[in-house]
């Protein structure tokens, strides 16, 4: 279980006569993640600058992560913001940072310190939600069985995601990944083996 952002979310903020403007959201994949950075450019087609950075994983899990400078001087925009999305606890997340000039330079310190502090305002006003990791199970048993192990389901934080009512029952269920052995226990003794449940 990690926090993942609820909403996307965006801060302003003008440093020595620049406008920076940080966008974040949640994507959980890089094609969902580059989605949202073209969305952002095509938002601001004008900025000097649409820097951007991603980590589609779980919190500091570095295997799935991108970014990118966009035209700023190298290591001044996509790697701070990257190491700021890394270091705060929060999985699948993409920013951008639309930067437009403001005639002041800021230097390599500056940039560095500017673009990393737009993405730790604008995640301290995110919204968060917990992911939950989970897997899906299919369990097939008769008609006399539902409302027990419907408790079942219910006491150990899984959800029911579909129901198919046939010759037998059959519930697709969402069990959280450290709780399916237990679960698939569960279903075992209080059916005395008389389930099918599937992955």
């Amino acid at each position: 279980m990690y926090k993942i952002p609820a909403k996307s979310f965006r801060t302003e903020e003008t440093i020595k006569r620049s406008k920076f403007i940080a966008s974040l959201a949640h994507a959980d994949s890089e094609a969902d993640a580059k989605a949202y950075i073209s969305r952002v450019k095509n938002e601001f087609p004008d900025a000097s600058h649409n820097c951007w950075a991603y980590v589609v994983g779980p919190p500091g899990d570095s295997s799935h992560v991108g970014m990118s400078d966009d035209g700023e001087p190298h290591g001044t925009a996509g790697k701070p913001m990257l190491t700021v999305l890394l270091h705060s606890g929060i999985g699948e997340i993409v920013a951008v940072v639309s930067r437009y000039f403001g005639g002041t330079k800021l230097g390599t310190g500056g940039l560095v310190r500017a673009y990393s502090d737009s993405v730790k305002t604008a995640l301290a006003g995110l919204a968060l939600k917990e992911k939950k990791e989970v897997i899906t199970l299919i369990a097939i048993f008769d008609y006399a069985r539902v409302a027990p192990i419907k408790q079942v389901i219910e006491s150990m934080n899984a959800q029911i995601t579909a129901e198919e009512y046939t010759a037998n029952v059959a519930f697709t269920i969402e069990v959280p990944k450290n709780k399916e052995t237990d679960f698939v226990r569960n279903l075992t003794n209080l059916t005395g083996g008389d389930i099918r449940i599937t992955r």
